[in-house]
């Protein structure tokens, strides 16, 4: 059409492979398509680096209309001239040639310089160099540098550890509190009330009518500078009481020598009994003031249960110290879970391990009051000791000794051994500081063997064997005893080196004891 502007089309083949070869069958060879290496080097070998950037080839319309308009020429230059290049490799070919024109710049310059006769190259100036300093100075700057960088070190730690010190201390601090009002609270009534902690002072659990609510508060003491020396009698907790409890009280005595004589009247006396007014004029001594006091005060009740809650702890000490410093036998408590204000109960077993249902001689019942200690045995006995803890420790003693004779009566029973002699309390050898000693012998199912066992509180156990005398070779022969029969007798004792024996008790020692010496 006139007046339009020629437009270049690229026309591509479509993407199927090429036929290279048809059979004489009919089948078709196909060529591989080019990889993209082998495209490129395709594409490349179709630029003209003789060709200027700006040079356009000859649209072979033009050539070919010679008949063209001359207006209608000038409008297709000036289109064509403002037209881009469609030419995908256009840009490459442009870069391409000026770095060729670059580098036959550089090869004409470095052709110059090297004749030297047109042109020469100076060296670029550069910065002095520092005049040479002194290596000690230069040691003094690094040992500098090296002191501030292990000053800074330490200054961290330094920090660190203020911090942690700081720390450690106010959790010390809560950990003294809460101990603090632990123990408190083993003393008094404590009920937490919203964010407060609140206690009674008052004696209502104990009976006292007093109207007074006696509620006192606990805090926490954080009047305590961390950075300065805590000092010894800081407390980490505070308690508030009521303005109307605060006071003092006490008691005076005058010491003075009594006597029959009468002496004068008081002036004033309270009202009550008149022989409780005169109780002091004339001269009364305790048991016939104590005769006049009808009904036991709250003081008394007071000192009562403190007493026995005092002798419980101690009763319960003393066996605990025990258990756990004797293995054999073995002794346990079992208390009672009812029990009065003034009087407390426990039970107290002592067994062998592996042999409870064999020995069960030593049981006893621990009635514990306000100042003595009465032990009910199995059999119906009873012994009253008084508060002292060395006597009730001794008399465990005494019956953990005794166990053990008993444990060997019960072992003969049931091994086939007959009891030949018992005794709780034994009259000869070394006596015993505390309690007496206890013995028994036993011999075996035909008679030919003896076992002779003797067991002390202090003294310890000391266990003997009788041989029969066909079997003692060492004893001295004489012409008194001619008769064979003799020789059925048993001869003289011989001490067992216990500690030497096996087993990890002394009941189990005995047992394996009595199954040697007994025949097959």
């Amino acid at each position: 059409m006139a007046g339009v502007p020629a437009v270049r089309i690229s026309i591509e083949s479509a993407c199927e492979k090429q036929v290279q070869e048809v059979g004489l069958d009919g089948s078709e060879t196909y060529l591989q398509p080019l990889s993209m290496s082998q495209n490129l080097a395709r594409l490349a070998q179709r630029i003209d680096f003789s060709q200027g950037s700006g040079s356009e080839e000859d649209e072979p319309g033009s050539a070919g209309r010679p008949w063209a308009e001359p207006g209608e020429a000038e409008d297709e230059e000036g289109l064509v001239k403002f037209q881009p290049s469609l030419w995908p490799w256009d840009s490459v070919r442009n870069n391409l040639r000026s770095a060729l024109t670059e580098m036959c710049v550089l090869y004409d310059v470095l052709s110059i310089v090297k004749d030297k006769k047109f042109m020469t190259l100076d060296p670029v100036a550069q910065d002095p160099l520092p005049p040479k300093q002194n290596p000690q100075f230069l040691q003094l700057i690094s040992k500098k540098k090296s002191l501030a960088g292990a000053a800074q070190i330490l200054l961290k730690g330094a920090e660190r550890l203020s911090k942690s010190v700081a720390e450690n201390q106010e959790n010390k601090r809560q950990r003294d509190f809460n101990s603090e009002l632990l123990r408190l609270r083993q003393h008094w009534k404590l009920r937490k009330v919203g964010d407060k902690i609140l206690g009674d002072l008052s004696y209502r659990s104990a009976g006292s009518l007093f109207l007074h609510h006696g509620t006192f508060e606990v805090i926490k003491n954080t009047d305590i500078d961390l950075d300065k020396k805590i000092p010894e009698d800081y407390c980490p907790l505070d308690v508030q009481i009521p303005s109307d409890l605060e006071g003092s009280a006490y008691i005076k005595c005058h010491k003075q020598t009594l006597s029959s004589t009468v002496m004068p009247h008081p002036a004033s006396a309270p009202f009550g009994h008149k022989r409780m007014r005169l109780a002091g004029p004339q001269a009364f001594d305790k048991n016939e003031i104590s005769s006049l006091q009808s009904n036991e005060g709250l003081l008394e009740k007071i000192i009562k249960q403190a007493k026995h809650i005092f002798l419980r702890r101690r009763t319960a000490r003393t066996i605990d110290s025990l258990a756990s410093r004797i293995e054999d036998p073995q002794i346990q408590a079992h208390w009672s879970n009812i029990n009065d204000v003034y009087e407390s109960s426990v039970k107290v077993l002592i067994t062998s391990q592996g042999y409870e249902q064999i020995c069960k001689s030593i049981q006893l019942q621990l009635n514990i009051g306000v100042e003595q200690i009465r032990v009910v045995h199995r059999d119906g006995r009873v012994i009253t000791l008084s508060h002292q803890e060395q006597e009730l420790q001794d008399f465990l003693l005494s019956q953990m000794s005794q166990h053990q004779v008993h444990a060997v009566q019960q072992l003969a029973k049931v091994m086939g051994w007959h009891v030949l002699s018992f005794s709780n309390h034994v009259g000869l050898g070394p006596v015993e500081s505390i309690g007496n000693a206890s013995a028994i012998t036993v011999a075996s199912p035909n008679g030919d063997y003896a076992i002779s066992v003797r067991n002390g509180p202090e003294s310890g156990s000391k266990v003997m064997v009788q041989f029969p005398r066909s079997q003692c070779k060492d004893l001295p022969k004489g012409d008194v005893l001619q008769d064979s029969k003799w020789n059925h007798l048993r001869g003289p004792f011989k001490e067992v080196q216990w500690n030497k024996m096996e087993g990890r008790n002394f009941v189990y020692k005995m047992e394996l004891l009595m199954a040697a010496l007994t025949p097959c």
